[in-house]
């Protein structure tokens, strides 16, 4: 049997607490085609002395000072010469033969793309918060799958033929680099190549120190940024100015350009649906007022017929029921 080769990168900061874990998940897969690269960004904390330890399995290290995690996980595509290519940050590790099943999903020379499942877990008590859905397909709707578009990055696998079209991380984002590119897959290649497999595969860790944990603010001025920047490359104003004036953006923050001259109606389309998301989010929050001023920049005939009854059930609950209201009822009912 053949076997593909796959490109596993660890870009690493002083996180030696997990990170021999880490690289234990890898190398214990014992994949017979494996070329495992960590590009550590110049840890004082004992990293170095972990990966050395390890360091005659590696296809390739290095600990130097760098300019975040999107410049250490370029670093390690570009030495990449496997097939099939992800990463794996520091804190997490991965299941038993995850590598033979995502071998085995990219059997077919037309998919470009492998979803999973991950458990996230509380590191402080060692218990499984949830499983992850995996990255989000909406099966027939590529304007929803770019507006609402959430990647579940440690379990999603490309073929490194993707990263040769479509280029690097964004070197600008800090916390949502996995879901540009994410976009920018969508937009060039639609939903064509993506293969939803059932299976845990990788095991998240939530912990103090994680971004996830502790700066959820940024996530998401790195997400309203990367729709503020596709509405100002593709001069849709009216989009441009309303996530201006009511979202958190960071102007310094440029995005890939994306060539829209095929597909200028997809790019209304995705807009619409991401304030759909945006004011189903503020609802969420109980932050009625906003969620009703995007509510009314929607065009609901842009939506599919099952999106339509969202907006009109989040428009009737946003003007008549209270969250905690509707979480009572909630509770009630479940009893």
């Amino acid at each position: 049997m053949k076997y593909s080769k796959i490109s596993i990168i660890t870009p690493s900061f002083n996180q030696a607490q997990y990170l021999e874990q880490t690289i234990l998940s890898v190398l214990n897969q014992n994949y017979p085609n494996l070329e495992y690269i960590i590009i550590d960004g110049g840890s004082t904390d004992g990293s170095v002395e972990i990966i050395k330890k390890y360091e005659k399995h590696l296809a390739y290290w290095v600990s130097e000072k760098d300019n975040g995690q999107s410049e250490a996980i370029n670093k390690g595509i570009k030495k990449s010469t496997g097939e099939i290519i992800n990463w794996l940050n520091s804190d997490d590790y991965y299941e038993q033969d995850t590598l033979h099943k995502i071998a085995n999903a990219f059997s077919n020379k037309e998919t470009n793309v492998v979803c999973a499942h991950g458990k996230i877990f509380d590191s402080k008590t060692n218990t499984t918060l949830y499983i992850s859905n995996g990255t989000d397909i909406y099966d027939n709707n590529l304007p929803k799958t770019i507006g609402w578009a959430r990647i579940d990055q440690p379990e999603t696998f490309f073929r490194k033929s993707v990263f040769d079209t479509l280029g690097l991380l964004n070197p600008d984002l800090r916390y949502l680099m996995d879901r540009e590119f994410w976009l920018r897959y969508l937009f060039f290649y639609g939903l064509n190549g993506i293969k939803k497999m059932d299976a845990v595969i990788v095991n998240f860790r939530i912990h103090p120190q994680s971004k996830t944990s502790n700066q959820k603010s940024f996530f998401q001025i790195e997400h309203d940024t990367l729709f503020y920047q596709l509405a100002k490359q593709h001069s849709l104003h009216s989009h441009q100015n309303f996530i201006k004036q009511n979202f958190s953006i960071n102007e310094d923050i440029e995005m890939t350009m994306i060539n829209s001259d095929n597909f200028p109606e997809l790019i209304g389309r995705a807009l619409n649906y991401y304030l759909l998301l945006r004011a189903n989010e503020f609802y969420a929050s109980d932050q009625k007022k906003n969620a009703q001023k995007i509510l009314a920049q929607i065009k609901i005939n842009l939506l599919s017929d099952k999106d339509r009854q969202l907006y009109k059930k989040l428009h009737f609950r946003n003007k008549f029921i209270p969250v905690p209201v509707l979480n009572l009822i909630r509770k009630i009912l479940h009893q």
